[in-house]
């Protein structure tokens, strides 16, 4: 094998030299046909012509036979080195590779507990002033599963995921539309339009943080174990945290009208916001809200509140859907209950960062005199009204029912027409 080696490679050294002479001699014919062209014959310019390709050929078949000189040469070499018998390793699926992330996620939350190190080496200190463990993708989907589970107001409104702390967006908001000039006169100047007015919304990522109590008993349980408690606990205060956050927003809408009888509903819901918006717009109150304007009649004996004829679970007023929320994340304010009409998504955007982490220890915070175990979780968003425009804020205690009307304006109301 030695020997045919060599062989191929002096076969390849030979081959190459042959190559440099070829391309030195194409070169020089070319330099010959550049400077003697004007001064050739018709004879001979057609005989250096039929030279030079001769030469281009004889240096492309050159270099093919040099290439494969070489191909030979470095299969010859590579059958000669030792196989490798390192076993190859199957792929692992999507879904053992989220598996893997999840217990090693686990197995760093025990760590951090029972060592008080982090991933990265460093130590924990008293006042867990560390950014603690982020929380990987898939557990985090099972958190936001569990959000919606926990009548979150989080649907209601625009989300917009974000990867930077801070930053902006411009958006067109919804202004009257002059119509285009008419010009009659051929010699009429065209004036400009109304241009589209712009808002700049900012944005900064706002950090929101709590911490619970768990036994240490919790660490002796399994990984699945762990996580659905984590999800559990994250998923509730990630919603009472979201919520108050869109609730102090939602508060910001300038018009808040006081409900206290039928026809306010009504004006609400066709005289408070354009007529584009009321399309896609919807009411929202809580479940005593909801309980008051259940029983409110109009003149005719009907409830306000209808059900869908497609679905009856769904309630609406007027044709626009009723959303109710539980009071306990939707609070009555001094004994009146809320009621919003309108399109959240188009008013108000919460841009989320999607980095939670959660940090545990049983060494700060009084963990380790009680011997268990604090843990923190931080969320990490921010939310922005966007457009006042499209929602209105309202509220009543008690609303009284559509009154008939007598006789006498039944009349009135006849002749008038």
């Amino acid at each position: 094998m030695e020997k045919g080696i060599n062989y191929l490679h002096d076969d390849w050294l030979s081959k190459s030299n042959k190559v440099t002479d070829l391309f030195n001699k194409k070169m020089a014919l070319n330099s010959k046909y550049n400077a003697s062209f004007d001064s050739m014959t018709d004879e001979q310019k057609t005989a250096l012509k039929d030279e030079m390709a001769q030469a281009a050929k004889d240096y492309t078949d050159a270099v093919e036979a040099r290439n494969w000189s070489k191909q030979l040469l470095e299969e010859a070499r590579g059958s000669e080195k030792p196989a490798s018998k390192k076993p190859v390793e199957p792929k692992k699926s999507e879904k053992e590779l989220a598996k893997d992330i999840k217990n090693k996620f686990v197995a760093d939350f025990k760590n951090m507990v029972t060592s008080g190190t982090m991933p990265d080496g460093s130590k924990i200190l008293g006042d867990d002033s560390s950014a603690g463990l982020t929380i990987p993708d898939d557990v985090q989907t099972a958190i936001h599963t569990l959000v919606r589970q926990y009548a979150s107001l989080e649907s209601l409104v625009n989300i917009e995921n974000v990867s930077t702390s801070h930053g902006s967006r411009v958006y067109e908001k919804l202004v009257d539309i002059t119509p285009l000039v008419n010009l009659d006169d051929e010699k009429a100047q065209i004036g400009n339009i109304d241009d589209p007015k712009l808002t700049l919304i900012k944005y900064a990522i706002h950090r929101y943080a709590g911490i619970t109590t768990a036994t240490n008993t919790l660490l002796a349980d399994t990984a699945e174990n762990i996580l659905g408690w984590l999800e559990q606990w994250a998923a509730r205060k990630d919603v009472v945290t979201r919520n108050q956050a869109i609730l102090a927003v939602m508060g910001k809408a300038p018009k808040k009208p006081t409900i206290s009888n039928f026809d306010d509903i009504k004006d609400l819901e066709n005289n408070t916001l354009d007529p584009a918006i009321i399309a896609t717009s919807a009411f929202v109150t809580n479940q005593s809200g909801f309980n008051v304007l259940s029983k409110i009649k109009d003149a005719n004996g009907n409830y306000l509140i209808q059900p869908n004829v497609t679905n009856p679970e769904v309630k609406q007023i007027g044709g626009n859907t009723v959303q109710v929320i539980a009071d306990r994340w939707l609070p009555n304010v001094t004994g009146s209950h809320p009621l919003y009409f309108g399109d959240l998504k188009q008013g108000i955007t919460l841009f989320d960062r999607q980095e939670m982490s959660v940090t545990p220890t049983n060494i700060g915070g009084g963990a380790f005199e009680t011997d268990t175990t604090k843990i923190r979780f931080i969320d990490r968003f921010d939310v922005q009204l966007i457009d006042n425009g499209a929602f209105a804020a309202a509220s009543f205690k008690a609303v009284a029912d559509q009154t008939k009307a007598t006789a006498d304006q039944t009349k009135a109301t006849a002749v008038s027409k």
